[in-house]
């Protein structure tokens, strides 16, 4: 029995589709849910979702935190923002990976608490967008 997998963001729903297996970038790790998972629900921290289809190929999705609600072999996640992996441009995020963590490691330095904070935050997503494409970060 398969997972009906539904990735719901403000502007667009994602993805729709069955799927064998989900991993979701929870803020307590990783969490793999396949079919017959007991019912559950988990904040998501800003990070890459992983979904397995029935042609055995995983498809990475970039998230930007949210909730995913477990129940009756349906995974519904409610995101703040997300993009499919395959529409990211790896050079560009890259670029912006780089940009972000000189941004974030400055703010380390500094006395800004808030700005700290949105470094941290554009960092998560720079790294999600890079490692969503493909690439290393």
């Amino acid at each position: 029995m398969a997972l009906t997998v539904r990735i719901i963001a403000p502007d667009k729903t994602v993805w729709d589709a069955e799927s064998d297996e989900v991993i979701l970038p929870s803020t307590t790790g990783q969490l793999g849910i396949l079919s017959g998972h007991a019912p559950m629900l988990t904040a998501l921290e800003t990070g890459v979702l992983r979904v397995r289809g029935n042609d055995k190929t995983w498809v990475p999705i970039a998230l930007m935190g949210g909730f995913a609600e477990i129940e009756n072999n349906e995974v519904t996640v409610l995101v703040n923002a997300a993009e499919m992996g395959d529409s990211i441009n790896l050079d560009e995020a890259k670029n912006g990976f780089t940009e972000a963590e000189a941004r974030f490691l400055k703010a380390q330095n500094g006395t800004d608490r808030e700005e700290l904070f949105t470094a941290t935050q554009a960092y998560k997503r720079a790294r999600a967008r890079v490692q969503a494409a493909g690439g290393n970060a």
